[in-house]
């Protein structure tokens, strides 16, 4: 009698255990599976985007009004003239979105000033230069600086945020880890600039050097895995529970 006393209270409470445990992975197998249906509406809307035909830059009065939810990817076209201001350098290890990057690339980030006066900062495309050679890379811009005014293509994009592993930016060098065109500006003194940085479509240098280009949308989808993986999780759970206490019933 005593055996059964005490081993009624143990089977409740691992029951109650394996219960929490169960909804948990339950809770994040469906909350992967509403993850990924946002997922492929944004990519949808992202898709929509970048294979509309460009509209014109908005207006600086209007940037205030303009966010990434409603305004990233969107391509625009407009006239600027390169500044004579240092540029900046991103490194990246490879692209989502350039399906063209061979592998690590620097990014050539430079502010570029609209007819009315306002500031964007233009990310011109990618430079083959591992080595970060500061001298071949000023060479690389130093041909887009003609002072003419150019007719540019591209998409809207908004600065990142560094991660806890992203490198310091190292300002001497002009090199950067994450694209902030607002840091940018701020320590290499181009002044005020737009809230976002426009990824060059075209035109493309005589030289393809730095290189522009079109972009593909190439959003990582794993939701789908991992809800399969919580549910099997729940599943695993609720079979060892099983297998215990019918253990627990012939012993």
């Amino acid at each position: 009698m005593n055996t059964v006393t005490t081993r009624r209270p143990g089977i409740i409470g691992f029951g109650i255990a394996t219960l929490i445990i169960v909804a948990t992975l339950l809770s994040l197998g469906f909350w992967q599976l509403q993850r990924r249906g946002e997922k492929h509406a944004l990519i949808a809307a992202l898709d929509a985007r970048i294979t509309e035909a460009p509209v014109a830059l908005p207006s600086s009065d209007r940037w205030s009004t303009m966010s990434a939810a409603s305004d990233e990817f969107r391509r625009v076209t407009f006239t600027a003239t390169y500044k004579a201001l240092p540029d900046a350098m991103v490194y990246s290890s490879g692209s989502g979105v350039r399906p063209d990057v061979p592998g690590a690339v620097t990014w050539a980030f430079l502010p570029a000033a609209l007819p009315n006066g306002a500031t964007v900062v233009i990310n011109a495309g990618f430079v083959q230069n591992t080595m970060q050679d500061r001298a071949q890379q000023d060479r690389v811009v130093k041909t887009l600086l003609t002072g003419a005014s150019v007719t540019m293509t591209g998409y809207l994009r908004y600065p990142e945020t560094a991660g806890t592993l992203t490198p310091h930016d190292d300002v001497a060098k002009r090199l950067w880890f994450n694209r902030d065109q607002r840091a940018m500006a701020s320590a290499l003194g181009w002044g005020a600039v737009a809230p976002f940085y426009v990824d060059l479509e075209t035109p493309v240098p005589a030289n393809g050097i730095p290189k522009p280009g079109p972009l593909v949308v190439r959003l990582k989808d794993d939701h789908m895995q991992y809800a399969i993986t919580w549910f099997s999780l729940a599943a695993a759970v609720v079979i060892a529970f099983g297998v215990w206490t019918r253990g627990q019933k012939r012993s």
